[in-house]
């Protein structure tokens, strides 16, 4: 028995020992002492040539590595010690993106499938062309000449990532002005992937950035650990593998998982605390969410609804709930699990309020409060309150003739059948989407359905909508991830009307985002007065000096820094919130100023500029979809996201139509009432009569039996 000492430059002999019958205490006293004496190290020798080095810390002696303490950190990503260090945790680096380099999947190499190659069948950046490309394909058995989608997966990914150790011959030729010298080598393809990082790495080249983008990390493949925590396995599985299922997998995963002994004493109490938390998600319809999906790409439903189960699993009592739309992206199956989820709490001994504009959840309530008559400076009444039959009895009720079926949303009388081709997606491959192949009719009001989580958005957004805004407006957008999409040729643009702000500071309102105001300021700006003053329309703009207020430049508030304490917003003391001067609010227009004008509302301004075409039309659309009770200086920073989607849909509504327009829209009716559905809907139908494309993802049923197309 050998012990070390001064890291392996000496061996102590720490005893000898002959095999025998009552060797075994005497055994284990040698080894303790080498083990004290050698810090951990400690050898066996025996006869001329055996020899076996042993060690008691997490690592190899012969110095193939060592594993960390096995401790909870290690299992965390946020932690120095459980991250990868090839992305520091993160799951992605920045890097070229095999998704960016296919130009077209239905055209070969040769005919430009890939976008790094000019027409003359060169690499745009190095000395690698297509005929070099093409001796690579015939060493590995494909052709440069078939259409990149029927390439197989092996011959794809020799074209991106290279050969690795698998080596061709390679033939080369080489003249001078005496000789010329041909020969061959065995050489190992880098791949364009590899080619092209080997260009970018010394220059740092921008023109390349168009073909990268956030790439799985080599090292963790996109889990973000490092490998001694993607090492540790529990029943078989490593940590990686349960957080890529989806909570209803790991639900029964964790269901069946069978501990016995000291391991049942130690892991009873966690795995059931696990169970709980998971049954919680499940509850609130979040079983198809796979537990390593990142925060970013949840819904404001989505992460509203994990809020609300962690709620549930604190078992808290009299706590006073505020919930706003918690229904937005959920299916008319998760609805009733939510819903039970709610009087669950309520049940415990909370209360629970809810803002919602859902039927099934108004008429679950145990009490409910309807607001109006109208919106904007139409409401601010309590129209109705008591219980749900009670309110649905209320004359004065807009939400009661809803529930009771007085109104309803009305349906289309006819649907549109004609064919005008459509959009064809193949190969699409995302998240859940494994190869889907779909058709988009052209010229209707499409409707895109399906339960949470069944792949809606990835579709349109991470397929349809990237490969829309790259081939139509020249956008450097993100891949498309599918093979290709036929039909794009009939489209000449792509709009996306979504729940965004329409402006991220209070200069930007619905006058301003429509252009109406460009209108409104060349009024001002022909007014006789204003020529005698030689104004031009920018003295009418807020934006930009001239005529506003420099106090509180053209923003009708000043703010005020407060120490320790948030600022705070009072009205300019010059101007009293009117935003421009006293001589630009001189000039007046049917006895109204610019700041009139602004503090009108839209149906109040509809009126207003009746005979003047060009605003009166930005005016009429806006009372289309709805808007008629917002101001026209309404800052931007006030609407919610169904205002300000509204105010986008108008925009487009006021435009010369083309035709050939394609318009995506998600969850459009997310926080409209019953009433602003209809209008919503009208407006939709507008668009499509005049010839362009409109398609929804939508779980609204009212929407769905609206269309003239469903895709579940």
């Amino acid at each position: 028995m050998v012990s070390f000492l001064g890291r392996d430059t000496i061996e102590l002999v720490v005893d000898r020992l002959t095999i025998g019958a009552d060797v075994r205490s005497r055994l284990a006293e040698a080894v303790e002492q080498a083990v004290q004496l050698g810090g951990g190290l400690c050898a066996l020798v025996w006869g001329d040539e055996g020899y076996r080095l042993f060690s008691t810390q997490r690592s190899c002696p012969n110095g193939h590595g060592a594993l960390p303490e096995l401790e909870p950190r290690l299992f965390s990503f946020n932690s120095p010690s459980g991250a990868c260090p090839g992305c520091d945790g993160l799951g992605d680096t920045f890097g070229f993106a095999p998704e960016l380099l296919v130009r077209d999947a239905s055209k070969s190499i040769r005919e430009g499938a890939l976008h790094v190659f000019t027409d003359e069948g060169r690499l745009v950046y190095g000395r690698l062309t297509i005929d070099h490309l093409a001796g690579v394909a015939k060493a590995f058995g494909f052709d440069v000449d078939t259409p990149w989608h029927k390439l197989p997966a092996k011959a794809k990914k020799i074209v991106l990532h290279g050969s690795g150790k698998q080596t061709f011959e390679f033939r080369w030729q080489r003249h001078s002005a005496l000789s010329s010298t041909t020969g061959s080598d065995r050489i190992a393809f880098p791949g364009l992937l590899g080619h092209l990082q080997n260009v970018y790495r010394p220059s740092r080249a921008r023109h390349l950035d168009r073909f990268r983008a956030a790439v799985p990390c080599e090292q963790c493949l996109g889990t973000r650990l490092s490998a001694p925590a993607r090492a540790v396995k529990f029943q078989g599985q490593a940590l990686p593998d349960i957080n890529a299922m989806a909570v209803d997998q790991a639900l029964a995963w964790v269901r069946a998982v069978q501990l016995d002994g000291n391991r049942q004493r130690i892991g009873r109490d966690i795995v059931q605390e696990i169970e709980r938390r998971l049954v919680f998600l499940a509850d609130v319809g979040l079983g198809y969410l796979t537990l390593d999906r990142r925060a970013p790409t949840l819904s404001g439903g989505e992460s509203q609804r994990i809020r609300l189960a962690a709620q549930v699993g604190a078992g808290l009592r009299g706590i006073l709930y505020v919930l706003d739309e918690p229904s937005i992206g959920l299916h008319a199956r998760d609805q009733e699990r939510l819903l039970r989820t709610l009087e669950a709490l309520r049940d415990r001994g909370n209360t629970v309020v809810v803002v919602e504009h859902d039927e099934e959840t108004m008429r679950r309530s145990d009490f409910l409060v309807d607001i109006g008559p109208g919106a904007g400076v139409h409401g601010g009444e309590v129209t109705a309150a008591g219980t749900p039959a009670e309110v649905e009895r209320t004359p004065g009720s807009l939400t009661g003739r809803y529930l009771r079926g007085e109104l309803s949303v009305p349906m289309p009388k006819t649907r549109r059948s004609a064919d005008r081709g459509a959009l064809q997606i193949r190969g699409a491959r995302h998240h859940n989407l494994q190869g889907l192949d779909v058709d988009i009719p052209l010229g209707r009001f499409v409707a895109i359905t399906g339960v949470s989580g069944s792949g809606k958005s990835t579709l349109v957004h991470h397929v349809v909508v990237p490969a829309l805004h790259r081939e139509l407006m020249g956008a450097e957008a993100s891949a498309s991830h599918c093979e290709r999409i036929l039909g794009i040729e009939q489209l000449d643009k792509i709009v996306e009307i979504d729940q965004a702000p329409i402006g991220r500071t209070p200069r930007s309102n619905p006058a301003t985002y429509t252009d109406l105001w460009t209108h409104v300021r060349d009024l001002f700006a022909l007014l006789p007065e204003s020529k005698l003053r030689q104004y031009e329309k920018g003295r009418f703009s807020f934006n930009v000096p001239g005529g506003r207020c420099e106090a509180c430049e053209g923003a009708g508030v000043t703010t005020l820094e407060m120490n320790f304490l948030a600022p705070v917003e009072v009205v300019c003391e010059q101007c009293n919130g009117a935003r421009f001067h006293a001589e630009t609010l001189a000039i007046r227009w049917n006895g109204k100023s610019v700041h009139d004008v602004l503090e009108m509302t839209i149906d109040e301004a509809a009126t207003f500029f009746a005979a003047i075409p060009k605003i009166a039309r930005g005016l009429v659309a806006l009372q289309d979809v709805g808007l008629g009770y917002l101001k026209l200086g309404q800052p931007s920073t006030t609407l919610s996201g169904g205002e300000a989607q509204r105010v986008k849909l108008a925009t487009e509504l006021q435009r010369p139509a083309t035709g050939k327009t394609f318009y995506v829209l998600d969850e459009p009716t997310t926080g409209l009432h019953f009433h602003d559905v209809t209008k919503l809907l009208a407006s939709l139908q507008r668009l499509v009569d005049a010839g362009n494309s409109v398609l929804v993802i939508e779980h609204n049923l009212d929407v769905v039996r609206a269309a003239d197309w469903l895709i579940e």
